[in-house]
């Protein structure tokens, strides 16, 4: 880690940190460097970059996979309680946080003598309050981020606010829901790019296919919300508009599909494409596994991807019991779908295999809804 985030010969220089799930690091800094940030690192559950707040601002704005981004405002060494409230308060606090905006702060220790997370967290807010007179509250919308590791204290502000995969239009969720973040960099994985057809025959709420159409509309994923960077003393809301303002949109070059045995699920799916202003490039229907089909356009519809998150089972019964809806998936996509690639979520390789289909090595496990899964991948089917 580097341990002086803010560089002395250009102090509007720092540290930009793009968190996501442990595993998919490669696949978020593909994304970053795919956006035009420049030397992107991945690093153990994220991605660093550098930059000034203009690039704090277009990572909220433009980057899929990151779930949340922190801004580092400085780095020092600190061996205990009353060295680090020394080293805190000569932290340039005011360059940062408005005194009039509440803030609260977490702490986390790892291999320090410093190990008591609660109390670096109340001396580094009691520095803030009393050199900044900014109001302390556990509520605050503002976070300030102390990470203590090998002595070395590193303080940043999540600039984000609520997660990032919190788009803004998703109102309707279904159980256990994969998040828009990890979906989006499922979807890169798979070689994803927009300018072809894309299926979830089990879409629940719709999340892989309002995600693809999205990127096929080149659509900012945070375009409907707000961000806490919104009330830090560095925002400029003239250049903020301006930034939102700039339109890279286009006609997608195919449209995005799912279906669901589920009423319920292509219900929630209809709604918050409508909400995502997506109505017109998503469709959804109702159907059954066995009754799927490749989507038909002008001639005949190119081959596409194919993408799936089925149930996983938590139980040794409930896996034995969803082998047959695996096995049928596999058999329906093997018989229908020649040329069209497949990307299968599932929590243990048993599973997975159990569709027949000619997976590629699998992604590295990812913790998602108390499990690890991961993103078995195959060729264009024959």
């Amino acid at each position: 880690m580097d341990p002086a985030p803010r560089r002395a010969d250009n102090p509007d220089t720092f540290e930009i940190f793009l968190a996501t799930a442990p595993g998919l690091e490669a696949a978020l800094c593909a994304e970053v460097r795919g956006k035009g940030f420049r030397q992107p690192r991945p690093v153990p559950g994220g991605v660093v970059i550098r930059g000034g707040w203009p690039e704090v601002w277009r990572a909220n704005l433009w980057i899929r996979g990151a779930g949340r981004v922190l801004a580092r405002i400085d780095a020092f060494h600190a061996v205990h309680l009353a060295q680090l409230d020394i080293r805190a308060r000569r932290v340039a606090w005011d360059r940062v946080l408005r005194p009039d905006v509440p803030f609260r702060v977490e702490a986390a220790c790892t291999g320090s003598r410093i190990y008591h997370s609660g109390a670096a967290a109340e001396r580094i807010a009691t520095a803030i309050r009393e050199t900044l007179g900014a109001p302390h509250s556990a509520e605050a919308g503002i976070l300030v981020r102390a990470r203590i590791e090998d002595d070395l204290c590193t303080l940043s502000v999540d600039t984000s606010g609520e997660p990032l995969h919190k788009r803004g239009y998703k109102q309707a969720v279904n159980p256990a829901p994969m998040r828009e973040t990890m979906a989006s960099l499922f979807l890169l994985q798979c070689g994803y790019d927009g300018g072809e057809p894309v299926l979830d025959p089990m879409c629940g709420a719709g999340t892989f296919v309002i995600e693809a159409a999205e990127i096929a509309a080149r659509l900012n994923p945070g375009r409907a919300r707000h961000f806490a960077f919104e009330q830090l003393a560095t925002f400029d809301a003239e250049a903020w508009q301006r930034m939102r303002e700039v339109k890279s949109q286009r006609v997608p070059a195919a449209r995005c599909f799912g279906s669901d045995r589920d009423a319920g699920a292509i219900e929630m799916s209809r709604a918050n494409a409508e909400r995502a202003g997506l109505a017109e490039a998503t469709e959804f229907r109702r159907c059954t596994i066995s009754e799927i089909e490749p989507p038909q356009g002008p001639p005949d519809g190119p081959p596409g991807l194919v993408i799936v998150n089925p149930p996983y089972g938590t139980r040794i019964g409930d896996r034995a019991a969803l082998s047959p809806l695996y096995r049928a998936l596999g058999q329906r996509l093997l018989g229908r779908f020649g040329g069209w690639r497949v990307g299968l979520v599932a929590s243990e390789s048993r599973l997975a295999h159990a569709t027949g289909l000619p997976f590629l090595p699998p992604g590295p496990p990812v913790p998602h809804g108390g499990l690890r899964v991961s993103l078995y991948r195959t060729a264009p089917l024959p």
